[in-house]
């Protein structure tokens, strides 16, 4: 069913199957995997089949499974895509993810729709517009702040999901074009070479130089742990983590973290329900700091911070443990800051050098050589000791992974069971066995048996009580309650395990069968009649239309004016090629309203322009200070135009740029 007003759901990554198989054992109500192929991750690729067999676990605990197909489509991938989606249909996967508004043209089955992060919602009135144009379920844009998302919700009743953890895209998404101009691969086609993640020469507009070698585009990434509560109560019902690409342990991890911060939650605010099914438990305790993160920030939800970037380094540089002593031909000693922290032979060891680059340390083996209370570890490097640049005696070093931590993950890590009540009924036969579900799913099953007075009672019924209590690896387990057992006997009956176990398995099976037929996938929403208008009547490159159904669905909803897709490359000349909110003279603190009220500075410092600078490539930056946003201009690279013609195409489209003339 859809998600209700009233319900929280986790919506967790999955690179493949078998990750998304463990998101939902590790709590994720939800999951988003790619299909065989047009989602924004390109190299996140899965059969119908795996996907079907990941629907068919997650449909056990009523968690459901959304694709991805949010990538711009050429005119001659519609119908490729349309006999997808209705295999993914017939898989039994619960919702498309997309980006490209032609798919609402096209004959899709009856499956619900919702709006990738790739349509860019920053405004009620674009919200309302998919909304009323069939998608139940809308992601925000990461760089709204609480005010907004309310607002947002004051004009909508879809679902509204928001991205709480993983790497931040610094642009607003769909908004970026910078990977197409420079090597011909679409950040919207799902192949994006992450030009944000580079380091970059600024200069202001006399030359003069204002970072050196800075990864100025590249942003911390984002954790909401501590906004959970505000971000419900401003409207939010999904929450989503990033990471398509992520392996297991950090599905696991950052699936299981956020599973106990939304339980404590529902705990608090009994209004308030989980979306699927059963309770979760695991063998080790969630940290977000042990998997690859680039450091944190809220980014814009509570306030605008001055420290969202990761400017020195997109790598991660994990968590201080301890300063150098001293070096040896083939060792390092390190003195660890507190005691209980051990270090473990295949550890990642990293420390910055004296220009602020990260040089990274594996470790092959790590000896304790503590004496008098002394933490010290001797650790011998897989490299040459020798080979590492600026290491020296006092040096802070770094733990950017954690073998052992590692390793925990690498096994069964989690246990999710569906509570039930038994029911063991005396028969004129023999017994009978009920199973209730705290979801009301019931099974029952019977079985002839030669009744005998059991010669100790008590001990008769608490046997009686153990065996029906074992559920081994199902997935259920005894609710929580004083009313879990009921036994309706006429007398203290002898019940052997060997017919207690065959009718417990046969029960079972019964109610997991009962749950499957009863689970009901989230109905499609009827777009509105008449057609919506759409807030605005002109569209420009930056709303990706790149096929002919999408040009027809905007011209549906009232617009005059549409031009195609950068992708389309009839945008030569220099345009905006990325639009984000982040801003670097703000972060640089150059910001004319960072100067306002301050003696002796305001007035001095505008929001000039300034370049970007990487090798051959020189980028713009512009600064929109109405709205707080900056645009990235350059232009398309000639061997992208020479080499990524749209002759593939199978009839390639020009659209209007301008208003047709009128007779």
């Amino acid at each position: 069913m859809s998600l209700l007003e009233h319900q929280l759901e986790l919506l967790s990554p999955a690179r493949d199957a078998d990750i998304g198989i463990e998101a939902v054992n590790h709590g994720a109500d939800a999951v988003y995997i790619g299909g065989p192929s047009y989602g924004a991750r390109s190299g996140a690729h899965n059969s119908v089949a795996d996907i079907r067999r990941l629907v068919r676990h997650a449909h056990r605990f009523n968690s459901r499974v959304f694709v991805t197909l949010n990538t711009i489509l050429r005119d001659d991938e519609l119908e490729p895509v349309r006999k997808l989606t209705w295999q993914l249909y017939d898989a039994g996967v619960d919702a498309l993810i997309i980006q490209d508004m032609g798919l609402l043209q096209i004959d899709l089955p009856p499956i619900q729709l919702h709006a990738s992060t790739q349509t860019d919602i920053r405004t009620p009135e674009k919200a309302l517009f998919l909304q009323n144009a069939g998608l139940s379920q809308i992601v925000l844009a990461r760089e709204l702040d609480l005010q907004q998302i309310k607002t947002i919700r004051k004009q909508t009743h879809c679902a509204l999901e928001f991205f709480v953890h993983g790497a931040l895209c610094v642009a607003y998404s769909g908004q970026c074009y910078i990977s197409h101009a420079h090597t011909g691969r679409s950040a919207n086609r799902g192949d994006c070479s992450q030009a944000c993640r580079l380091p970059y020469q600024v200069t202001d507009s006399s030359g003069r130089f204002v970072a050196h070698d800075k990864h100025v585009l590249s942003m911390k990434d984002n954790n909401q742990s501590d906004n959970l509560n505000a971000l419900v109560d401003a409207g939010i019902r999904s929450f989503k983590i990033e990471g398509r690409y992520k392996d297991m342990g950090y599905v696991k991890n950052i699936t299981a973290h956020y599973r106990v911060l939304l339980d404590k939650l529902l705990e608090q605010r009994p209004e308030l329900a989980r979306a699927s099914s059963g309770s979760t438990s695991f063998t080790f305790i969630p940290d977000p700091l042990q998997n690859f993160n680039r450091e944190f920030t809220d980014y814009f939800v509570q306030v605008r911070h001055e420290d969202i970037g990761a400017f020195d380094t997109p790598k991660n540089p994990g968590q201080a443990i301890g300063f150098v002593s001293r070096i040896g031909p083939d060792w390092v000693e390190l003195e660890l800051n507190m005691a209980p922290t051990t270090l473990h032979n295949g550890d990642g060891l990293c420390y910055y050098d004296l220009q602020k680059e990260l040089v990274g340390m594996a470790i092959n083996r790590a000896e304790f050589v503590g004496k008098n209370g002394n933490n010290l570890w001797r650790v011998f490097p897989k490299d040459p000791v020798n080979g590492f640049k600026d290491l020296r005696k006092g040096l802070e070093v770094n733990r950017n992974r954690d073998a052992s931590w590692v390793r925990a993950l690498d096994k069964k890590s989690s246990d999710r069971r569906i509570g039930v009540w038994v029911n063991f009924d005396e028969t004129p036969e023999g017994f009978a066995l009920t199973l209730t579900d705290v979801d009301g799913h019931t099974a029952s099953a019977r079985i002839t048996a030669v009744k005998e007075l059991a010669k100790d009672p008590e001990q008769a019924s608490v046997g009686l009580r153990e065996h029906l209590a074992k559920f081994g690896n199902s997935i259920f387990e005894l609710a929580t309650d004083k009313n879990e057992i009921k036994l309706s006997l006429t007398a203290p009956w002898f019940v052997p395990a060997s017919l207690i176990n065959p009718l417990r398995r046969e029960v079972v099976t019964l109610l997991e069968t009962a749950r499957a037929r009863a689970y009901v996938r989230p109905a499609r929403a009827a777009a509105v009649e008449p057609p919506h208008p759409y807030p605005e009547d002109t569209l420009s490159y930056l709303a990706n239309v790149y096929n002919q159904k999408a040009r027809d669905f905007y011209a549906l909803h009232g617009v005059k004016v549409i031009a195609a897709a950068y992708e389309s490359q009839e945008e030569e000349g220099d345009v905006s090629l990325m639009i984000t909110k982040h801003c670097v003279r703000f972060s640089l603190s150059l910001c004319p309203k960072q100067a306002k009220g301050v003696t002796g500075v305001q007035g001095t410092i505008k929001a000039e322009p300034l370049t970007l600078i990487n090798g051959p490539d020189k980028l713009t930056l512009r600064f929109d200070c109405k709205p707080c946003e900056m645009h990235v201009v350059g232009r398309i690279r000639h061997s992208v135009l020479k080499n990524n013609n749209t002759s593939s195409q199978s009839s390639p489209i020009h659209f209007y740029k301008t208003r047709p003339a009128t007779s």
